[in-house]
């Protein structure tokens, strides 16, 4: 009786939308546990997220039930203990220390480049492409490095950073086609091992440690993908160091995930399983942070365009899962699915956003003209 008063619970929540439990469309989730129920309703999303790992319920069309349930908001309504305790610790607590920097890279970022490199594609870009003139993942990942460069009005000689600087396409990137000398920061071992690899014989010099160590003075600074792990305790202090490094007429460019809403935590199941320490900024996290340190140029939303990133890698994922489930797994399996599908849903549900924010020190004195 218990378990069927959940059921109804949850089912009554779906009325505001068109998801039905063990319905005939691809959308609808189909439930293989009957505990399910009442597992979602006492851990919220955590829940929701490991008793599909376990095989507890499946979908065919994962992503598309995602984007419905987030357009019906109804992630907000569902709030396990652990949920509620990780939100009140982290009003207190800063979560991402220096000390505790390198655990992202550890968990998530070392697991495997075998992974990475079946996954992601020609160039090894973990971040949203650019599709407005490409065909392909590949054509994508080209067209948002060269915006980069572009947006940032980069010269043969000039000095740039890049913090978190990933497997070190984008460095490599710039040396190559625009003649710039870059440092490159991550706290991956595994990144710091390939980049410097794939970058010899270029003016790049690739370091293994955290944003706030000394890191020197620059023309230019770009971060892609990283400020999702700098958390809101410590915003200011990240465009503090940012504007620091730069000289007078320096530029940066932001580009990151971000949220509606101003959140002091993330998804409990993307906390524990995929991005420890991480979080989503809002716009006004943004900017009450860079304010009184940057002039803002411009700021260029294409969200959208993750949801076509993710479906790709997830893609070339599923293709290449028969070379990598002997070593991975038929649970990782379940959860990176989970993970990929479930983030291009918030992304075409418009729950999350991509920005590519360019900032200045004292402003272009004409004024600045952001290619698109």
């Amino acid at each position: 009786m218990l378990g069927n008063r959940y059921q109804k619970k949850i089912e009554e929540f779906l009325t505001q939308t068109d998801i039905r439990l063990n319905g005939n469309n691809p959308w609808d989730p189909q439930i293989h546990n009957e505990d399910f129920y009442a597992r979602v309703i006492a851990q919220g999303t955590l829940g929701f997220g490991e008793s599909y790992m376990d095989g507890w319920w499946d979908c065919e069309q994962l992503d598309g039930f995602i984007t419905r349930l987030l357009r019906a908001n109804l992630h907000s309504k569902v709030s396990g203990w652990k949920q509620v305790l990780h939100k009140f610790l982290s009003l207190f607590i800063n979560f991402q220390t220096p000390s505790r920097s390198f655990q992202v890279g550890e968990k998530h970022y070392d697991i495997g480049n075998d992974l990475y490199s079946k996954m992601l594609g020609k160039r090894w870009i973990y971040s949203c492409g650019y599709w407005k003139n490409a065909k392909n993942l590949d054509e994508a990942q080209e067209e948002k490095l060269d915006l980069v460069c572009r947006k940032l009005h980069l010269s043969k000689g000039m000095k740039v950073l890049d913090i978190g600087c990933g497997w070190c396409d984008t460095a490599k990137f710039a040396a190559q086609n625009y003649g710039v000398e870059v440092v490159g920061v991550t706290i991956s071992k595994e990144q710091a091992k390939y980049g410097r690899e794939i970058c010899k014989g270029l003016p790049v010099e690739i370091r293994l440690q955290d944003y706030r160590k000394p890191l020197g003075t620059y023309d230019r600074v770009v971060s892609i993908g990283m400020f999702e792990h700098v958390g809101y305790k410590n915003y200011s202090d990240f465009f503090s160091v940012v504007a620091n490094c730069l000289n007078d007429d320096g530029m940066f460019l932001l580009h990151t995930i971000g949220n509606n809403l101003s959140k002091t935590v993330t998804d409990p199941w993307i906390e524990k399983y995929i991005f420890p320490n991480s979080m989503i900024p809002s716009a006004k996290q943004i900017s009450t942070a860079f304010e009184g340190l940057f002039v803002l140029e411009d700021w260029h939303n294409f969200g959208v365009d993750y949801d076509k990133t993710l479906l790709s890698w997830f893609d070339n994922f599923e293709q290449s899962w028969d070379s990598l489930k002997d070593k991975y797994g038929e649970r990782f399996y379940r959860m990176w699915k989970y993970y990929l599908l479930c983030c291009a849903g918030s992304f075409r549900a418009r729950h999350n956003q991509l920005w590519q924010i360019v900032l200045t020190k004292n402003g272009f004195p004409d004024g600045y003209h952001s290619p698109r």
